[in-house]
């Protein structure tokens, strides 16, 4: 039975983004989600389908990036759920697979600063995953608005040169950002969350 993952997620302080803001970050969302099958309801809130759970942190992590460069205080709350699906997803709003039910309830833990969380059914998995998503977290709250900038085009593939020409920055600048922000810990983190759903046979 394939293994897929949930991505629930809502906007920290969107209430507080002028409307027009609140439109231009909805729809780079929906573009960063656009390869998924993915809702948003509530207005703040969205929920996100994906077949490859390898790639759910990169892209929690790229959805913080899109808010968090707004402003150091917006973010988003996101969880993600991993397990087994045996039935096909229709509509977001009505499936009760294991990854819907684990990302739901992990966003309801989240406590405080939190804003990242990884569930599955598995014990010994979540103990690796923890200590991944704390240390994910911790990064991603300190990005400030130019390094959140970079990290959305890092996360999303592209270059430090195609970032640059984009933001009308130059390499080394990129670099300097990228760097503050925890890229170089980043793409570790990334590496073991893959190697520790391929070892608990979650891909």
């Amino acid at each position: 039975m394939a293994h897929a993952a949930v991505i629930t997620g809502d906007i920290v302080n969107y209430s507080r983004i002028q409307p027009d803001r609140q439109k231009k970050l909805l729809a780079q969302l929906a573009i960063a989600l656009k390869d998924q099958k993915f809702e948003f309801y509530r207005g703040d809130s969205f929920q996100v389908f994906m077949k490859e759970p390898a790639i759910a942190l990169r892209l929690a992590l790229e959805v913080r990036a899109i808010a968090r460069k707004i402003s150091d205080i917006h973010d988003v709350r996101v969880s993600i759920g991993i397990g087994e699906m045996n039935s096909s997803v229709r509509s977001l709003g009505t499936t009760t697979g294991v990854p819907f039910v684990l990302s739901g309830r992990a966003l309801d833990s989240l406590t405080g600063q939190e804003r990242l969380v990884i569930r599955t059914p598995d014990e010994r998995a979540d103990l690796a995953l923890r200590a991944i998503s704390n240390f994910a977290d911790f990064l991603a709250r300190g990005w400030t608005e130019k390094q959140a900038e970079v990290m959305v085009g890092l996360l999303h593939g592209e270059s430090q040169e195609i970032i640059g020409k984009r933001l009308k920055k130059s390499q080394p600048t990129v670099n300097k950002h990228a760097h503050a922000g925890g890229w170089p810990e980043i793409k570790k983190l990334l590496e073991l969350y893959n190697e520790t759903i391929r070892q608990f046979a979650m891909i």
